[in-house]
This record gives C-alpha cells, sequence and structure tokens, in this order.
C-alpha cells in the first residue's frame, strides 16, 4: 500500500465511486467523512445546496486514519460540487484538518453541470498550508469519465503533464 489517503464525502454515490477507483489504482487508504445527515432524495438537494450557499461548517462524525494525516506522503480529497461549492462537510474538513495536511493535496471534485468549477479548487485552497499539486474536474456521465480518471492518476504518479 502506498502512503496516500484518498478522503471523499458523497452525499449520491457518484464521489464514492470515482474515489473507491482512485484509491484501488493507487493502492491507498479510502476515507468517507460524513456529517451523519440523511441528505437523500430532493429534500436532500435542497437542504445540501442551502448549506453550501451559508458556508455554515457541519459538525463531522468522528473519523480514524491509519496514521495522523500530516504523516500521509499524499491526500487526495474529494467533494461533489454543492451550489458552485465543494460540500459543506468538505469544508468543514478543511476548516478542522486542512493545515493538518501535507503539502501535496490534490483534488477531484464531482458535478453535473458543464462547467469545470475550477473556483472550487481556491475555495478548498484557501485551508491548506500550500496550493493544492493537481486538480480533476469530473462530470461522472462524462463520455471521458474512465479516461480522465486514469489521466489524473497517471499524473498523480508522475507519469503524465499535469492537467487542470
Amino acid at each position: 500500500m502506498s502512503n496516500c489517503l484518498c478522503i471523499y464525502y458523497s452525499r449520491t454515490g457518484n464521489t464514492r465511486a470515482v474515489m473507491e477507483k482512485i484509491a484501488e489504482l493507487l493502492d491507498a487508504e479510502l476515507l468517507e467523512i460524513t456529517d451523519g445527515k440523511a441528505r437523500k432524495g430532493v429534500v436532500g438537494f435542497v437542504a445540501a445546496g442551502l448549506d453550501a450557499m451559508k458556508k455554515t461548517p457541519e459538525a463531522l462524525m468522528p473519523f480514524q486514519t491509519k496514521h495522523p494525516l500530516g504523516q500521509y506522503d499524499e491526500i487526495v480529497l474529494a467533494t461533489p460540487v454543492w451550489a458552485g461549492r465543494c460540500s459543506s462537510i468538505t469544508r468543514s474538513f478543511l476548516i478542522e484538518h486542512g493545515k493538518e495536511l501535507p503539502e501535496r493535496v490534490a483534488y477531484v471534485i464531482t458535478h453535473m453541470g458543464d462547467s469545470p468549477y475550477e473556483a472550487v479548487y481556491q475555495q478548498m485552497d484557501q485551508y491548506l498550508s500550500a496550493p493544492h499539486v493537481l486538480g480533476l474536474s469530473l462530470q461522472p456521465k462524462a463520455t471521458d469519465y474512465h479516461q480522465k480518471v486514469y489521466d489524473f492518476v497517471r499524473a498523480l504518479r508522475g507519469e503524465a503533464a499535469e492537467q487542470e
């Protein structure tokens, strides 16, 4: 196993699916973060968007990793895009733990819209000690979905040019 931690929050399962694949390809530890709230269906969708727009930090459920966060060589952090922002759960994680993360942090953002939502990277970077090293903006139903995932993993391994 590599010394990489893949962290994600997923409301619908789309972000979970991509992070399971990335963790498998990187031979990395996988961690799901959550606030314990039920966010399924239309009501959950609306509540999630409102939480993101309010920028209200959510209380996270406790989680455990094999090592302290700062002892990983690399962390891949994934979030769905809610109302043009990272999820409130991911933001809460970054507020609480962003300064603990190693310098090598990569992002995966999943979204349904056509925009790459690159501003989300900058929103997340404000909580880190150093800016992210790589980003993947991904539409789960895009025809190039799998290729983008493989290219991202190759870039993380230093096998391809970085993308954003």
